[in-house]
């Protein structure tokens, strides 16, 4: 069976978008879990990062997935790629980096689709 360009494009599109999650997903896991240490950290968040390298980068029209990507490359640069990163640096930007990932997720989840029906202000419109 032979596949289109499109079909193609639309297969990766989508492992990129698997993979954008799964970072932060893990990164969110790391962050709120106490007992991970910086080395276990940039272990993981290497591992996560090189796998989104190996496929081939998309063009994303979600605004929530641009940002999040946005913010992997930048925590990446400012924990993985600096000189020296310890447990004491993980510790200070654990609270604010928890917090933008929810603001992330606030930006997912504002623009998922709701039924009308499920809409508080379309009901009971046509009673008087």
């Amino acid at each position: 069976m032979k596949y289109t360009q499109k079909q193609i494009d639309k297969f990766n599109r989508q492992k990129y978008i698997v993979e954008l999650d799964k970072i932060a997903k893990n990164l969110f896991s790391m962050f709120r879990n106490e007992t991970v240490k910086s080395d276990k950290f940039m272990l993981k968040f290497k591992q996560l990062k090189e796998k989104l390298d190996e496929k081939d980068e998309m063009h994303l029209e979600s605004e929530y997935y641009k940002r999040l990507k946005e913010y992997i490359v930048r925590l990446y640069a400012q924990t993985c790629e600096v000189e020296y990163f310890d447990d004491k640096m993980f510790a200070d930007i654990r609270d604010a980096e928890m917090s933008h990932l929810n603001r992330l997720q606030k930006l997912k989840n504002r623009t998922t689709y709701k039924k009308d029906k499920h809409k508080v202000k379309s009901q009971n419109q046509d009673w008087g």
